[in-house]
């Protein structure tokens, strides 16, 4: 992080108004790729997660004096930039009238479609078992396949007991395992 020695320094000039602005500019240097693909994996299109990563910034710029340091700071960045995925998404639904099992072919279809996708045949595949499973499921996937996040880290942010993220990540990895072997 830019001149700043621990995550407790960047709290603190994030705090002062004098040093707010600098700071900030920190932490998206520090955190903004790690958000982007962790948004990215949710909405899968590079445009959409583009814009979910600028409204997860603005909103946590807005409610840097809200931010209490009781969880860390990243702890705080993905709750925000979780919370935005979600409620895109079910805006998107409700707006495409698309019931819950459908949802996954829209964003299969987005994938294929999306320019910044360079992925083979495999990876597509990938894609599509990830997007078969519930929502919760993906997102602790998500998480702890593709960002190796600890199941504490992953507790804090979606409020679940680490032993409920744990057996979600199971029954995620033997659904994709059953998908991506059917047909060999």
């Amino acid at each position: 992080m830019q001149s700043f020695c621990s995550e407790e320094e960047l709290v603190a000039k994030l705090r002062s108004l004098e040093t707010r602005r600098n700071a900030f500019a920190a932490v998206v240097k520090e955190y903004g790729e790690k958000l982007y693909w962790q948004i990215r994996k949710m909405v899968l299109s590079h445009d959409d997660a583009n814009d979910l990563l600028q409204n997860t910034f603005l909103k946590a710029w807005m409610n840097l004096d809200n931010f209490r340091g009781d969880a860390r700071l990243s702890t705080w960045l993905y709750k925000i930039a979780i919370n935005e995925c979600i409620t895109f998404l079910n805006k998107q639904k409700s707006a495409n009238n698309v019931s819950v099992d459908d949802a996954e072919s829209v964003l299969l279809q987005q994938l294929k479609s999306d320019e910044y996708f360079c992925g083979d045949d495999l990876q597509l595949k990938l894609q599509e078992a990830i997007l078969r499973l519930p929502e919760k499921q993906r997102l602790v996937f998500n998480m702890k396949y593709f960002d190796d996040m600890k199941y504490e880290d992953m507790s804090e942010i979606l409020g679940t007991s680490v032993g409920a993220l744990k057996a979600s990540y199971h029954h995620a990895v033997k659904k994709i395992e059953e998908f991506m072997t059917k047909d060999i």
